[in-house]
């Protein structure tokens, strides 16, 4: 894993678009074999395709990873195709933002569904194969790579209830990191700010007009492929080279 992802095997949840797809092609063209998870098939195949045109290696594995059995179904689907799981990438998520008073409890529990009990589902099913990985050759590693958020850090008005998820996700990077760094498995969390893509579309046009657009007022947004950047970075560390916490944020404009 030194230079490449050759003979590997990733998993990328919310793989049908934005981070997830872009880290799943940057994975693809770093050698691993990659899994495609999300609900939106359609959108899977067309980058299965791409990826397989290109000569990688792509599964395509239709799951809601808010339910446990799908998220463990997903899981064992890559096992039965390639035998092994490398690395996994957390990346599946929804942003619906707004004053708490007022708010759709309903947007809160499909936030809270998607951003943490869907990473906690996956990764509990992902997590012996990776240990697995990790144990049966002593040059390598696994990687868990959770996708974080600045608003997990910082607060910013109407962000309250997504940023509590994403600083969920954040410490629960950190925790685990401390469970099964000694067995060879690396835990890093990347935390974006500022990304252009479809994780804030779900959003009221008021939302947006409110709170999304000013918060990228000033800034040169980021695009998802900034992102995987960062995720490939990670994963091809060499081997006693860990980044637990990665900060991607966009420039100033002048």
């Amino acid at each position: 894993m030194a230079s490449n992802l050759t003979g590997t095997v990733a998993l990328v949840t919310g793989a049908s678009s934005g981070i997830g797809a872009a880290a799943a092609r940057e994975l693809a063209e770093q050698g691993a074999s990659v899994a495609l998870v999300a609900r939106r098939k359609d959108r899977l195949e067309a980058l299965a395709a791409e990826i397989e045109q290109a000569g990688g290696s792509a599964l395509v594995v239709e799951a809601d990873i808010t339910d446990r059995v799908q998220a463990e179904g997903a899981v064992q689907q890559v096992i039965e195709r390639f035998g092994r799981l490398d690395t996994l990438v957390n990346n599946a998520g929804l942003m619906l933002l707004g004053p708490v008073v007022g708010a759709d409890p309903e947007e809160w529990d499909r936030m809270i569904a998607v951003n943490v009990q869907g990473l906690l589902y996956t990764t509990r099913a992902a997590l012996p194969h990776l240990l697995k990985a990790a144990e049966q050759d002593p040059r390598q590693v696994a990687d868990i790579v959770n996708i974080g958020s600045y608003a997990g850090r910082v607060a910013s008005n109407g962000f309250g209830v997504y940023s509590a998820t994403k600083f969920g996700v954040h410490a629960f990077t950190e925790s685990l990191r401390q469970e099964v760094t000694q067995r060879h498995v690396r835990v890093g969390v990347v935390e974006p700010g500022a990304v252009e893509s479809e994780l804030g579309m779900h959003n009221k046009p008021e939302i947006r007009d409110e709170v999304i657009n000013p918060f990228f007022e000033g800034t040169e947004v980021l695009a998802p492929e900034d992102i995987a950047d960062g995720v490939a970075y990670m994963v091809t560390r060499p081997r006693h080279a860990a980044v637990g916490e990665l900060w991607i944020m966009p420039t100033e404009q002048a």
